[in-house]
């Protein structure tokens, strides 16, 4: 690389890696103008959620500001989407709950360390796996499978957001634990408490349907009257907190926030620990997980609005930034959310600044609007988390789960049941281990057909499911799956069976347009059916063969010890290898109780009965 070269070489690395460098070079008055606007209105969403989602972590509200702050800048920096907005969620608030509950008491200082610890250890995994570009190892989580769990997750945090809104005392770590908990202190019920609940989460459902009708019969715009609807949980937040300090509510046993530290995010150092970090090493791989898939949904989501490019590997870097530095300024794990980054969006947030804005606003709240919390009550914080997270919850997808695929419905309600009676963390390791073996099986057992010419065309169909033509002397079977070792064997038993007892069989054709790769494993299994068939007086052939998978065979000894050819189509192979003539089969065409060998061969169809 010469000198000149070497600046532009800097340049380009740093733009891939700091994308800040990239879109900040054409920053202009206009984006500057809509970055603001978005991050004034967000700030204001954000205060209340903050608060809300660190009382749902089992911290202090203030924590929920600091995990805002410093994190917001790092995705600034690092991250490649335009409109997400990153900071605490309701999922892995619940998520940091549970991991660091049975670790120290919410409340003391050993809490406090755990979260910035597991904030650390989350940021450097999604912070190693970007730069290593395994954004990919997140595709083996399914969306049914995630969408069942941010389901259960929704219904296990407004249950456990329930004993704020009655004022009773409850725990417990799964659903059953809660509800038995919270029955059990039903008589200790705080009337005026229960009041400041009900009455908030009834205001919020209305703010969601009824104010923005309301604003538009006033004569506002659809926008600014959506973006005003989405700032209700202000209203509600200075309501109660202006009744709860005139009628003296806490003195008749309403909790309230209390003070909060008027201060920016304090430095701060995660434990280094063996035997701590030992303990938050699988939520912290979980809590990545979860976090990045609902992170990366949203953004690819927004950004396909505006035929923006979102780099997934790049993502993880961001967000890895993002959390560490959440660990180093008094935070909590973080993600991008969904509901403000809509209204990051939605408000026109053109740019990542936008969100380095955002920050500012919420560092000004820290410095100077923390007092006016002070009787803020908690119910109203959890009624707030209650309608936000409801609104996750879709049972719906078991009926479409069902609808389409028994087995990805088998999954979806496996990881709700899992998530409601045994937890979070459970239920997000069973989500991983059924999307993974859910996979494992299909790949395992690929779908294969006997195929038949199309009378009058060159197409070759699936005779159960086509009226096609077929010779009794060649066999062709297509095989819809890449050929790798957990299919290898699976391929050959079909294949005998196939072939047992047809007696006047010559040829068998293996068909390989959906074939993308044929591994060691595979490759060893298609030698040893060359030999076994050749044992039997059958050639074996192959046909419609890609050229990269081509390319591989070359290297082997397959093709020279190839009892039949390679033929380019498989309309080719037919001309040259049929014998006398054809006759008609299909689901349609008339046939006598098909006898073993008929049955064997489509075997394998039946047991994979997706259209082909």
């Amino acid at each position: 690389m010469s000198p000149k070269e070497l600046p532009r070489e800097l340049a380009r690395t740093l733009r891939s890696y700091m994308p800040v460098f990239d879109w900040g070079r054409h920053y202009d008055r206009d984006n500057l103008t809509g970055d603001l606007l978005a991050a004034v209105i967000v700030t204001i969403m954000l205060i209340p959620q903050s608060l809300a989602y660190a009382l749902l972590a089992g911290l202090p509200p203030e924590v929920g500001i600091y995990a805002s702050i410093a994190p917001i800048v790092l995705y600034t920096i690092f991250g490649t989407s335009r409109a997400l907005a990153v900071g605490p969620v309701a999922v892995v608030s619940l998520m940091t709950a549970a991991a660091i509950g049975d670790i120290a008491a919410s409340g003391t200082a050993g809490y406090a360390v755990a979260a910035l610890t597991l904030a650390f250890l989350s940021g450097a995994m999604l912070l190693v796996t970007g730069l290593f570009r395994l954004g990919f190892l997140a595709n083996f989580l399914s969306h049914p499978v995630v969408a069942g769990f941010i389901t259960a997750s929704g219904l296990l945090i407004a249950a456990s957001q329930l004993k704020h809104v009655l004022g009773i005392k409850a725990e417990g770590h799964n659903l059953l634990e809660l509800l038995g908990s919270i029955f059990a202190q039903l008589g200790a019920t705080n009337i005026p408490t229960l009041l400041i609940g009900v009455s908030t989460i009834a205001f919020l459902y209305w703010v969601r349907g009824g104010l923005k009708p309301m604003l538009r019969r006033a004569g506002l715009g659809p926008r600014m009257a959506d973006i005003l609807a989405k700032t209700g949980p202000v209203a509600a937040i200075a309501a109660t907190t202006l009744a709860t300090w005139g009628l003296d509510l806490q003195s008749r046993g309403v909790a309230i926030v209390g003070e909060v530290p008027q201060s920016l995010p304090p430095l701060t150092m995660p434990s280094f620990d063996p035997a701590l970090l030992s303990q938050l090493l699988l939520p912290a791989a979980l809590i990545s997980i979860i976090g990045f898939v609902e992170s990366i949904s949203v953004a690819q989501t927004l950004a396909a609005k505006k035929r923006q490019r979102i780099d997934p590997d790049q993502e993880l870097i961001g967000l890895g930034a993002a959390n560490i530095g959440a660990a180093f300024t008094g935070g909590f794990p973080v993600t991008g959310g969904f509901s403000r980054s809509v209204v990051n969006y939605d408000a026109g947030a053109e740019t990542p600044a936008a969100g380095a804005y955002t920050a500012v606003g919420l560092a000004l709240a820290a410095l100077l609007l923390t007092p006016l919390v002070y009787y803020l009550p908690k119910a109203t914080l959890a009624a707030t988390i209650i309608v936000a997270v409801l609104s996750l919850v879709d049972f719906s997808i078991l009926r479409r789960a069902w609808t389409y695929s028994r087995a990805d419905f088998t999954a979806v309600a496996i990881t709700i049941l899992a998530t409601l009676i045994f937890g979070v963390e459970i239920g997000v390791m069973s989500g991983v281990l059924l999307s993974l073996l859910n996979h494992l099986y299909r790949t395992s057992h690929p779908h294969m057909a006997v195929v038949g010419e199309v009378p009058g065309t060159r197409h070759f169909r699936n005779i159960r499911r086509h009226d096609v033509l077929v010779h009794d002397n060649v066999l062709t079977l297509r095989v819809d799956e890449s050929l790798y070792f957990p299919n290898a064997r699976y391929l050959e038993d079909q294949l005998y069976d196939m072939v047992a007892h047809r007696t006047e069989l010559t040829d068998v054709v293996l068909m390989c347009p959906a074939v993308n790769e044929i591994d060691l494993s595979a490759l060893e299994s298609l030698e040893a059916i060359n030999t076994r068939l050749a044992a039997s007086d059958v050639r074996f052939h192959l046909s419609e063969v890609k050229g990269p998978v081509m390319d591989r065979l070359k290297r082997s000894h397959l093709l020279e010890e190839l009892t039949g050819k390679v033929f380019l189509s498989q309309h080719d192979a037919i001309r040259e290898l049929a014998r006398g003539e054809p006759r008609l089969r299909g689901p349609s065409v008339p046939v006598a109780p098909p006898a073993e060998d008929e049955q064997a061969e489509t075997f394998g169809s039946r047991r994979n009965p997706e259209p082909t």
